[in-house]
């Protein structure tokens, strides 16, 4: 099964006509999402690579498309409007790639959004995938295979590394998706687990968190009071020092806070299997993956 996004999903791409959403969106389909639909002021009427119609706003996609995920390659400065518009069109799942929306636009968003049913993802975020099915995102398609594993990372690039470490070893994934790497963003780690918690298909998650926030202590506090599942984790940023961004905004150590070492101290206390190289992510998945299963 899938969390998020699946086959049946149909998504708009708002911003396709732009040279990222362009290229990002002819790759979406030709993995096999259903993009329904492309918004772009002022290009109503027109079609992107011949086959996906373009409107004016979302509330007019979603209304002669039925379109129920947005993907958002909108630029910063118009980005939070842009999600704030998916959801008033009535959008469940909006996505957005857009890096380094200003922190006060997002906190408008995460107000406004907190009274709708949307779930955003990102921003900054790489996006959301559900290998065999529907990618939508920046994310290389063919690392990716069908599988048990959910995989949820606060790192781009880690999570691609993480991917393929996983599908060499023979396991694939459930469902994969970046939360984002910019200071606010939609969606936890939390919120993550508890999908992966109700999702059948999911045997295991792979947590990747980093550096800054406390994102992963509140996800070890969430695995301690009881998840069903095996979850192993890697925390990049173990020689960052304080004060040094690590790759984008969120990723940052402040006051004391967010170092790895700490992190890594409240996910092992919680039951978790923390792989403290890199390169040993995919075998720490496949024997915590074996160990779980009867027999």
């Amino acid at each position: 099964m899938a969390i998020l996004l699946s086959a049946d999903s149909r998504v708009l791409v708002q911003g396709i006509t732009g040279q990222a959403g362009s290229f990002h969106a002819e790759q979406c389909l030709e993995y096999g999402t259903r993009i329904v639909a492309g918004v772009v002021p002022g290009k109503a009427g027109q079609r992107f690579r011949d086959r996906v119609p373009i409107f004016d706003s979302a509330l007019d996609a979603v209304g002669e498309t039925g379109a129920d995920v947005s993907l958002i390659f909108v630029p910063a400065p118009y980005a939070a409007d842009a999600i704030l518009e998916a959801a008033d069109a009535g959008i469940r799942l909006i996505i957005a790639i857009t890096e380094g929306i200003p922190v006060h636009d997002m906190l408008r968003v995460k107000a406004e959004l907190a009274r709708t049913r949307a779930r955003l993802i990102g921003p900054n975020t790489p996006g959301v995938i559900t290998p065999g099915q529907a990618k939508a995102g920046i994310m290389p398609g063919p690392i990716h295979r069908p599988g048990s594993v959910g995989i949820v990372s606060r790192s781009g690039t880690l999570t691609y590394e993480a991917v393929w470490q996983v599908t060499c070893e023979g396991l694939g994934q459930s469902t994969c998706f970046g939360l984002g790497g910019d200071p606010i963003v939609g969606t936890s780690f939390v919120d993550a687990l508890d999908l992966f918690s109700d999702d059948p298909g999911t045997e295991a998650v792979l947590l990747i968190g980093e550096i800054g926030g406390t994102a992963e202590e509140e996800a070890a506090a969430r695995i301690a009071a009881g998840f069903p599942k095996p979850v192993i984790a890697y925390v990049a940023g173990l020689g960052a020092p304080p004060g040094r961004r690590m790759g984008h905004a969120g990723a940052i150590i402040s006051g004391g806070a967010g170092r790895a070492e700490d992190k890594i101290s409240c996910l092992e206390s919680a039951g978790v299997r923390v792989e403290r190289s890199p390169t040993g992510i995919g075998r720490a998945v496949r024997e915590a993956l074996s160990a779980s299963r009867p027999g």
